[in-house]
């Protein structure tokens, strides 16, 4: 079923987003230091689940798997998670360890840097036979990171949810969300985001991962195209105002980015993510048919830009009447 516009109706299979969850403090004033902020605001955050937000958002059903802390900022992600409609049977917490945290500063541009506090953090605690098993079966499409190969046991409970899903015939959708201070070096990251990139086959980079990743300084389709392997359905590139390239087997492009007035770009690769699955998780034909595609990528980056448009990631991921607007203004 497609709306008017060509945009297909949400789909109501499950999507399971797999990963971290934590607490992003966002500086009061834009554009200072960590150290110069007169204070901060507490905005939950962590990519996958605002990919399972972004979905429920638009209407789709998404659940989240990951560990958090047995602490009040824990429940509290939790209860956020349950208030937008995420299945939260996939959740386990842990008393041991604290729900992580993340200093963010905004600079003047929107662009973001960021402080991490995990010392062990709840996420890099979850273990393989702590997984939900039977809702990572239940799902249509398996989305996932990268912050959760970084250290034991959280990358063998990874390793594992990811084997599951794509026995469960489950569409694997990957986005490395590189986080380069998380990591003991820029190696060990481009390794271990490498590792399962063969497993995928709908992966979405960043420019910036895209120069990471391949080591060199180009975004084009030559550069890009070094990162395909033969399983993958999909690759996207994202390129903030300039919108995001798209690759199949047998066909590619570049879809326009919507201009807005951008207050903080956070979210906003996680909004673009959500809805495109949302609209491909009833009806995976769309990867390979040129013109719908382009259609849901439109849509797709619509979400992104609205997400742009105020402080934090989850508060300001759009509806889909948000979306429909910005496309037919």
């Amino acid at each position: 079923m497609a709306s008017s516009n060509g945009i297909p109706t949400t789909g109501k299979g499950l999507i399971v987003s797999f990963g971290e969850m934590l607490i992003d403090f966002v500086p009061t004033a834009s554009g200072v230091s960590l150290a110069e902020a007169p204070g901060f605001l507490k905005a939950p955050g962590g990519a996958p689940a605002n990919v399972a937000i972004a979905i429920t958002r638009l209407g789709g059903k998404s659940a989240f798997v990951g560990k958090l802390g047995d602490d009040e900022f824990g429940h509290m992600l939790a209860g956020i998670l349950k208030e937008n409609d995420v299945k939260t049977d996939g959740i386990t917490f842990d008393e041991g360890a604290r729900t992580a945290l993340a200093f963010v500063t905004l600079r003047a541009d929107g662009e973001r840097e960021f402080m991490f506090y995990r010392n062990p953090s709840a996420d890099m605690l979850l273990k393989p036979e702590e997984l939900n098993l039977e809702l990572i079966r239940s799902a249509k499409v398996f989305h996932y990171g990268s912050i959760s190969l970084i250290v034991e046991p959280c990358r063998s409970a990874h390793l594992k949810a990811l084997e599951v899903a794509k026995e469960a015939g489950c569409l694997l959708s990957y986005d490395p969300n590189l986080r380069l201070p998380l990591w003991p070096s820029a190696d060990e990251a481009r390794k271990q985001i490498l590792s399962i990139w063969e497993k995928a086959d709908l992966i979405k980079v960043s420019d910036n991962e895209l120069e990471f990743l391949t080591g060199s300084d180009k975004i084009d389709d030559e550069t890009a195209l070094t990162l395909w392997h033969p399983n993958l359905k999909l690759l996207l590139v994202t390129l903030g105002e300039h919108g995001a390239k798209y690759y199949t087997k047998n066909f590619r492009g570049t879809v326009e980015a919507f201009h807005v007035n951008t207050v903080d770009t956070t979210g906003a690769g996680d909004s673009f993510v959500g809805a495109l699955l949302a609209k491909i998780v009833d009806d995976q034909s769309i990867l390979e048919d040129e013109p719908r595609l382009r259609a849901v990528l439109k849509f797709a980056n619509a979400c992104g830009a609205i997400t742009t448009t105020k402080k934090g990631a989850i508060p300001a991921l759009p509806k889909e009447e948000d979306a429909l607007k910005l496309l037919n203004a």
